[in-house]
């Protein structure tokens, strides 16, 4: 497999999350998304993803984009260890905070658009990240055990961390939301998110690494 990412993507780093406790080895190809403009705007890339995002992920033959989208694939192809739970209403609470990270918070305060609000850039990411927290913490205080649903990490997990980070660097304040930062601590101390970490990635700056 090839995975085109970008170290401080929180799309590309729920991937890389998953491929590593699923153990599957791969290739990284760094995409820059600052660079050049904006190495996702070149012809090559967008031939490969025309939505001009990462993560992309080649593999099995088929080239797969939108990190849900994969790693529901990683989930069929392979089963272990399982990131949806077995039971029909724990995974569709898996799959309801999962959407609630990546549907409701992330896009808000990504790339293009913050690119577009200009000087209120900061105050914005904040605000989106606060708003959606708000809601996950009340959320979570129903479905979590030591990670998000329960005591098995989740592809929920898998969003939760990054979009985490996202808040750090967006410096939201984190007061109000003990029950993600509780689970954010936990999951940090797993092999597969510390190998994965935005700090420790191949195209990371050397300012930015562990």
């Amino acid at each position: 497999p090839v995975l085109y990412s970008y170290f401080r993507s929180s799309c590309s780093w729920r991937v890389r999350i998953a491929l590593a406790l699923k153990g599957i080895s791969y290739d990284l190809v760094p995409v820059n998304l600052i660079k050049d403009g904006g190495q996702q705007f070149s012809a090559e890339f967008k031939a490969l993803n025309p939505m001009q995002q990462v993560p992309a992920l080649k593999i099995d033959g088929i080239t797969l984009s939108q990190s849900l989208a994969i790693i529901n694939y990683l989930e069929e192809t392979h089963p272990n260890p399982r990131l949806l739970p077995q039971d029909p209403k724990k995974r569709a609470q898996v799959r309801m905070i999962a959407d609630h990270i990546v549907s409701g918070i992330q896009p808000l305060q990504n790339l293009s658009v913050l690119k577009q609000m200009g000087e209120k850039k900061m105050e914005w990411a904040q605000n989106c990240i606060a708003s959606g927290f708000q809601a996950l913490e009340q959320i979570l205080q129903h479905t979590a055990g030591r990670y998000c649903v329960g005591d098995e990490v989740s592809m929920a997990d898998l969003c939760l961390a990054p979009q985490v980070a996202n808040a750090e660097r967006f410096k939201v304040d984190m007061g109000p939301y003990p029950t993600i930062t509780r689970i954010n601590k936990a999951l940090l101390d797993l092999e597969a998110f510390k190998v994965s970490h935005p700090s420790r990635q191949p195209d990371t700056p050397a300012e930015l690494q562990a």
